[in-house]
Formats: structure tokens, sequence, C-alpha cells
């Protein structure tokens, strides 16, 4: 069965940090100004209110609150909300207002918590499936989150139409060849580890869900375009130079990190909602010298035409 008709989603999407004043509370007038710049940089969509954008610390109505400051700014361009509840009736609940909200998509991720089993982590996607129409991008964590969803899981749900997508973030890049030999292009499939992106990309991944994009999104859009082109070996030069950013993107401490790396880079808040604390002392030095290296060696992306 084909995703659902005429949906497809490629290129890079930006998993945006949330901005936050130094009260801890959601700033929308940067959350705007956040992706105005990605948007003014060539990214192909905007994720809102995941990991990354603290969601754990978000209530429903700030959630809503932030995906509608987005949709405002994106120009156009797809917007997911991120669904990750402790619940399946909340998780469906806020699928509901996201699809009454005029959201273009949901990246939903299995019930927060709880470790559900096969069984129950089917029944809590296609429960959410069923109480929107927005296409779905699923989202695979099982390092992060403690539940796999297999190829073969992927090939059981595949007769629900409102999945159109996967975030792949097993960190085994074996998955990405397993999940198109089962169920060949069902599903877009997008990397969600920074550090395994251009491998995924080369292995037939048709998009990228980011996180250093939000300090370095022209570079992350040119590694993208570059591989569709085919041209490998630009990518891989660009790539290299990234690799010791994207690694600050599979932390325990990726929020800080990226946060932290927009400021340097961008001007932007670094304020986090506790029990998240900024980083400090031998942690904050760590990351300030990755990223001033990183600048004093930023390719000149003119030379690429991309």
């Amino acid at each position: 069965m084909q995703a659902m008709a005429g949906q497809r989603w490629t290129g890079v999407y930006t998993a945006i940090t949330t901005k936050m004043d130094a009260r801890q509370e959601v700033d929308l007038a940067a959350v705007r100004a956040d992706v105005a710049f990605q948007i003014e940089n060539g990214v192909d969509g905007i994720i809102c209110c995941g990991s990354i954008g603290e969601a754990s610390t978000l209530t429903a109505d700030e959630k809503m609150a932030i995906a509608g400051a987005v949709k405002e700014a994106a120009g156009g361009r797809p917007v997911l909300l991120t669904v990750a509840e402790d619940s399946t009736r909340a998780a469906a609940a806020l699928a509901e207002r996201a699809a009454a909200a005029g959201m273009d998509g949901l990246m939903l991720l299995p019930a927060m918590r709880y470790v559900s089993d096969r069984r129950e982590t089917i029944q809590h996607f296609r429960t959410v499936a069923r109480a929107t129409g927005l296409p779905i991008m699923v989202y695979n964590n099982p390092i992060a989150y403690s539940v796999d969803i297999t190829p073969e899981m992927f090939a059981e749900m595949a007769d629900e139409p409102n999945f159109v997508a996967i975030k792949e973030s097993s960190g085994d890049i074996r998955r990405i060849t397993d999940i198109l030999n089962t169920v060949g292009d069902r599903y877009d499939i997008f990397t969600g580890v920074d550090d395994l992106a251009l491998e995924s990309l080369m292995l037939g991944a048709v998009g990228w869900v980011a996180g250093l994009v939000c300090a370095f999104p022209r570079e992350t859009v040119a590694i993208h375009k570059l591989v569709a082109a085919g041209r490998i070996p630009e990518a891989l030069e660009i790539y290299r130079w990234f690799m010791p950013l994207l690694h600050l993107d599979v932390s325990l401490r990726f929020v800080q990190n990226v946060k932290l790396t927009e400021a340097i880079v961008r001007g932007t808040s670094t304020v986090v909602r506790q029990p998240r604390l900024e980083l400090q002392g031998a942690e904050r030095d760590r990351v300030e010298t990755i990223v001033r290296t990183a600048l004093a060696k930023r390719p000149d992306l003119a030379k690429y035409g991309v």
C-alpha cells in the first residue's frame, strides 16, 4: 500500500529548540524568528516540540502555542508537531488539536515512561493515527525510549494510510537497508542521528531530521543537496568538518549543547527549563571549544554551488 496520496516529505527538516526567556517561559517571538532563520537558509520543513524542543517539560497548551507560532513563520513549508505523551489518550487528544489548528503533520513517538511491547506499541500508533487525518512521521529511537519499532512492525502498520514517513534513530546504520528490504518505498525514511546522516542518505534515506541544523542550516542543507546530486566526495568534505559538531547532538546534554551552539553562532538564548540546567565549567568549555574551532575552519559553501 502506498503512502497517503500526494504526501511526500523529503529534504532537511529542522527539529527546532524551544526558545525561552530568563523565567523559563516560552518566547514565541524568538520561536518565530528562529523559524524564519531556518527557512531563509533553505530548510524544507520544521518539526517543533520534539526531544530537542524539551517536549517533556511543555504543557499541551504550550505545545499548541508553539506550533501556531511556527506555522505563522514557516512560509508554507511543512510544519510537524511532535506527539510524545504519557498515554495514548493524551497523544490522540493532542493529535486532534493539531489537526484542528491546521498543522501539516505529526511526528509520533511511543507513549512515554511505560515501555510498551510490540502489541501495545502498534495499538498506540494505530489509535493516534485514527484520531486525526494528518500524515504522520513515526519516530523510532529505542536508545532514548526503550521501544524498538522493527522493520516487521512497520510492515504490519503499512495498512494505516496516515503513516507516511519514518524518523530512524536506532543508531544501527543497517536498519535503513533492513527497512527498505522489508517495506520497499512504502515510507519516506528520514535519518534522525546527526552523526550518521551522510551514511543514512547514501543508503536510501530521503531526508534528515537534524539537530545541529539549528545553528548551521546552510551546511546541513548543502550536504543533503550534494548527496541527492550524487556528489558524494564533496558532501563528505563538509560532513568531515561538521562531525565534531554533529557529535554534540548524540549526548544526554544534547539540548544544552545545541542551545549553547546556537548562542555562540547566532546570539540566541541558552535558557533551558528545569530540571535541565545550562552547561557550566568543563562541559561548557568543551562545547565552546568545539564550536569556535569549527567556526574558524567553516567551509566556503560557494565553491560547491549549492
